[in-house]
């Protein structure tokens, strides 16, 4: 099966990455990143644990592979659409933002949605430390992948023995 002419759609066993627009509206994905949705407390406290472990690994590559193909993302003032933008996107920040280091914490959640609070640790290039502070809203897939991702962030100058992380 070929969807509008993506090349790789049947053959490449990393379809999941070909650019949203091959495929139909509807993503079509076999895989799973469990937990999976609607999500109780403890499911949902899993979810954002695996996370938090993940974005503390700063592997673009890791951490795209937890959204879905064709995922939405608003962080800051800009707008992320899709994996191959996310892991850009990834790449970018973890080039900047040195020593990241981050703490989630779920703030609620119902069905297939949840708002986490998050403070990470960084410095620039110079040397100056900064801790960042945030709150997320996402939205998961019937297969636990993140839909929609939308953080609004806060940085805040610190000493580096001000870091509490």
């Amino acid at each position: 099966m070929n969807y509008a002419g993506c090349p790789s759609f049947v053959e490449c066993p990393i379809f999941h990455q070909c650019h949203p627009a091959f495929h139909p509206v509807k993503t079509i994905s076999m895989e799973q990143k469990k937990p999976l949705p609607p999500f109780n407390l403890e499911t949902a406290r899993e979810k954002v644990q695996l996370a938090e472990d993940a974005w503390n690994s700063r592997d673009p590559e890791r951490v795209c592979l937890a959204y879905t193909i064709d995922t939405e993302w608003r962080n800051r003032t800009e707008f992320i659409n899709g994996r191959v933008e996310v892991k850009a996107f990834l790449t970018r920040k973890w080039q900047k933002e040195l020593d990241y280091k981050l703490k989630k914490e779920l703030w609620g959640f119902l069905g297939n949605r949840m708002a986490v609070r998050f403070e990470y640790e960084w410095h620039d290039a110079n040397g100056q430390w900064y801790r960042s502070y945030g709150n997320e809203m996402w939205e998961f897939d019937e297969n636990g992948l993140m839909r929609k991702r939308y953080a609004s962030i806060n940085d805040m100058q610190i000493a580096e023995t001000d870091r509490t992380m």
